[in-house]
C-alpha cells in the first residue's frame, strides 16, 4: 500500500524589506527542502512528489484544482515567506491531512498560534527539517489504518456484521462469541501447540501456578485466535473473554495468546473493548511498538498509578526487540489458564493513551517506578507502578483500560491526533 503526499513550496518572486529578508537564501531552500522531503518519504514508505512552486493566487488556484482532481493521502506545505500564510489557509481548507513546515523567520507566534491547533494540520515552526519525517509518518499511519479490519467476538450473532469506524476508515467485523468456543475446540495438541507451550516454559523467568496442561490449553487458544483472524480476514482482535470464562464456555483464557499476538504486531485487546483495540492499532502504526491495555489503580499513599492487567506484551521496546523478563502465572480472577507477569523496566518513560470513542483520545505520559506482585496485591498479574507527569493527584487520572507503551511519545501523539481530526484530552 503506497501513501501519496503532494508537496508544494510557497514563495515570493522577490524579497525586500520583510522577513525572512533579502539575505535569506530562498532559492537554495526551494531546492533543498523538497529533495530532503522526498528522501525522507522513501525512508518511511511515503511517496512525496512536489507540484510547481506557488507564488500567488493564480498559482494557488491551479494547485488546488490539481488537488481536487487527484486527491493525495496528504499534503506537505513549505512556506518560504511570511506573506504566504493566507495561501497556506487555502490549502488546509481543502480538508486533506496537511503537514506545514515553517522555517524560523517565516512565521511569528500570531501565524502559528491558531493554525497549529487546527484539526487536520500538523504545523512545525523550526529549523529542524528532520521533524518533517514525523509528519510524513503520520500521514502514512492514517493510510495504513484504512487497510485494517478489527475482529470483535461478542454477543450471539450467527453471521458476521460489517461496519466501518467512519472518521478513521477502519473496517470492523463483529462475530458471535460462540465462534471462539468452536475455534478452540477444533485445535488439538499438535506439534505446533507443543512447541508454543515449550517456548513459553523455557523462556519464562519462572512458572508459579500453571501446569503443562495449562500451557497446552493456552497455546491451543493462541492457534484458535490466529485461525479466527485468518477466517475473518482481520488484522486485530478483541473478544468477550471475561464472559466466556465466567460462564465456563472455555476452560482457559486468551491471556498468553494475546501477549504473543501483540509481540508479533497483531493488536489483541481484552473484554471486547473496541476503543482499546483502536488505540492499539494507532500506536502500532505510529511507533512500531505493542501497548498494554490496563486497569488503572490509584496508589494514594505514594500518589502513583498502578496499571494492571494479565495480557502484557513482552517485546516492549518494539516488534522484534528482545523480550522483557516475564513470569508465568494464572489468570488472577479465575485462577485458570496462563497469564503474563511482565517485569517492566524501572526508570522507563512511558506514554498513556486511550480513545474515548473514535473522535477523542486521552493522552498522558510518565515514568515506570517498578512492579507489584500478586499477592500481596490482588488484581491482575502484570501490575506496573507509574509516576504520572503533570498529574498532581493520581485520583484524578481519567479513563479506563488505558494503553501503556514504552517511550514518551505524548507530544507526537497529540500532533497525530490533530492531523487525524481527533480531540486530545490531557490525562
Amino acid at each position: 500500500m503506497t501513501t501519496n503526499v503532494t508537496g508544494v513550496v510557497l514563495r515570493q518572486k522577490g524579497y525586500w524589506m520583510g522577513w525572512p529578508g533579502a539575505a535569506y537564501p530562498v532559492d537554495q531552500y526551494e531546492r533543498e527542502y523538497p529533495e530532503q522531503a522526498m528522501k525522507m518519504g522513501d525512508e518511511v514508505g511515503v511517496s512525496v512528489k512536489f507540484a510547481e512552486t506557488v507564488y500567488d493566487e493564480k498559482g494557488m488556484a491551479k494547485f488546488l484544482k490539481g488537488l481536487k482532481a487527484h486527491p493525495p493521502d496528504g499534503v506537505l506545505v513549505i512556506p518560504l515567506s511570511m506573506s504566504m500564510w493566507e495561501l497556506v489557509d487555502q490549502i488546509t481548507a481543502a480538508g486533506l491531512p496537511t503537514v506545514v513546515f515553517a522555517s524560523i523567520g517565516t512565521a511569528f507566534t500570531q501565524h502559528v498560534r491558531e493554525r497549529s491547533r487546527k484539526k487536520g494540520v500538523y504545523l512545525l515552526s523550526s529549523l529542524d527539517f528532520e521533524s518533517v519525517r514525523t509528519g510524513l509518518k503520520m500521514i502514512g499511519t492514517k493510510k495504513k489504518l484504512t487497510a485494517d479490519r478489527m475482529l470483535v467476538l461478542k454477543g450471539d450473532a450467527k453471521k458476521p456484521v460489517d461496519t466501518v469506524v467512519e472518521n478513521l476508515s477502519i473496517k470492523l467485523r463483529t462475530v458471535g462469541r460462540q465462534k471462539v468456543v468452536e475455534a478452540y475446540e477444533k485445535v488439538g495438541e499438535t506439534e505446533a501447540v507443543q512447541e508454543i507451550a515449550e517456548e513459553y516454559r523455557k523462556n519464562a523467568k519462572k512458572t508459579v501456578e500453571p501446569t503443562r496442561e495449562d500451557l497446552i490449553k493456552s497455546a491451543r487458544m493462541l492457534v484458535a485466535c490466529k485461525n479466527l483472524l485468518a477466517e475473518y480476514e482481520a488484522t486485530a482482535i478483541t473478544m468477550d473473554c471475561l464472559g466466556l470464562v465466567g460462564l465456563r464456555l472455555i476452560d482457559t483464557t486468551p491471556c498468553m495468546g494475546f501477549s504473543k499476538l501483540n509481540d508479533e504486531g497483531i493488536p489483541a485487546a481484552c473484554e471486547a473493548d473496541l476503543d482499546a483495540l483502536l488505540t492499539m492499532l494507532l500506536l502500532k502504526h505510529s511507533f512500531g511498538k505493542p501497548s498494554f491495555m490496563n486497569d488503572p489503580v490509584p496508589e494514594t499513599v505514594k500518589n502513583i498509578l498502578v496499571a494492571a492487567h494479565c495480557t502484557s506484551a513482552t517485546r516492549l521496546d518494539g516488534y522484534g526487540a528482545p523480550s522483557e523478563p516475564f513470569i508465568l502465572r494464572s489468570h488472577s480472577e479465575s485462577n485458570i489458564g496462563v497469564s503474563m507477569q511482565v517485569l517492566w523496566r524501572a526508570g522507563q518513560e512511558i506514554t498513556l493513551a486511550k480513545f474515548q470513542g473514535p473522535t477523542k483520545m486521552l493522552v498522558g505520559s510518565g515514568t515506570v517506578l517498578g512492579n507489584v506482585d500478586t499477592p500481596p496485591a490482588g488484581g491482575c498479574r502484570t501490575s506496573v507502578e507509574v509516576k504520572m507527569k503533570g498529574v498532581e493527584d493520581v485520583r484524578d487520572v481519567k479513563g479506563f483500560h488505558q494503553l501503556l507503551m514504552y517511550g514518551d511519545h505524548a507530544r507526537e501523539l497529540e500532533g497525530l491526533c490533530r492531523l487525524l481530526g481527533i480531540e486530545v484530552i490531557q490525562m
